[in-house]
């Protein structure tokens, strides 16, 4: 079967992304399901890029990943200021590609399983979404559970999900947890392309308020959820960000002086084939 051609990965604040839109990567996800095979696509943010520092076991994640996603669109921005390819049609993040998404995954059978969220919440999304979507075939389980490597709940997630037969598995465990899950468990299953996806349940279910789409093209995403949640995301927002000073400050220096940025080659045997150098493209140190 004919591979997608591999998009332009690009440094970004100590990490790595991919110029992909969400049509290219819902296509990404139909070619490895039509295949049978497994994949993985991640994201970035500012919140994902400050955790590489303190939970460096994340990067398992970004290393292995075959898309990752802009989930940012300050990021988007800075990628833009250092002179990056970048444009708002990179922005990638659940809520971006759900519609398209499920129209696909109801004209094209595809089985989803739904990891994470609090007991009884990835049910009452997944009910919502049969309702609105009659094609779509789901199967939920709780984030609540030991994961372990080798612990007998893990052992029952991963036993779910293969006999599920799951073309798509969405996480939903929060920051770093979903990612960790993901890195340790994605060679235990022979099929279907993981996303981890945070709170898309809670949205889904109703128990969380999404962002007005029209704040997400602005960039102000952010600002509604720390309106609704101040306390919980103080830090967040406005602490955690210093944190990539440094990296911000080697991107402006590479970037000044004509670096390319070298970023790993998807490792062998892997769906796609990515130039390592990308010459021209100016940047900092690849951090996934």
């Amino acid at each position: 079967m004919k591979r997608l051609s591999a998009p332009t990965r690009v440094a970004l604040l100590g990490g790595a992304v991919d110029l992909v839109t969400p049509d290219e990567v819902l296509d990404f996800a139909a070619e490895r399901i039509a295949a049978g095979e497994p994949g993985v696509v991640a994201n970035h943010n500012l919140h994902s890029l400050a955790l590489l520092k303190t939970e460096p076991r994340m990067r398992a994640l970004y290393d292995v990943a075959d898309l990752i996603e802009i989930d940012s669109v300050p990021l988007v921005w800075w990628g833009q200021l250092l002179g990056r390819p970048l444009s708002r049609a990179h922005r990638c993040t659940y809520l971006d590609w759900r519609d398209a998404f499920w129209r696909r995954a109801s004209e094209g059978g595809w089985r989803v399983f739904y990891l994470g969220a609090a007991p009884g919440v990835a049910e009452a999304a997944a009910e919502k979404l049969r309702e609105e979507r009659p094609g779509v075939v789901i199967e939920t389980h709780d984030g609540f559970f030991d994961m372990t490597p080798g612990s007998a709940g893990n052992e029952a997630v991963l036993a779910q999900i293969e006999a599920f037969g799951a073309d798509v598995v969405f996480v939903g465990m929060g920051m770093p947890r979903q990612e960790l899950w993901i890195a340790q468990n994605r060679a235990r299953l022979t099929r279907g392309v993981l996303f981890p996806v945070g709170g898309a349940f809670d949205y889904e279910a109703g128990v969380q308020a999404a962002a007005p789409r029209w704040l997400g093209r602005l960039g102000l995403e952010w600002l509604y959820r720390f309106a609704r949640d101040p306390g919980r995301l103080f830090e967040r927002y406005f602490v955690e960000p210093w944190t990539l000073a440094g990296a911000a400050a080697e991107d402006v220096v590479a970037a000044v002086v004509g670096v390319g940025a070298k970023v790993p080659a998807k490792r062998a045997g892997g769906a796609l084939n990515r130039p390592s150098p990308l010459a021209g493209e100016g940047g900092a140190r690849a951090g996934a």
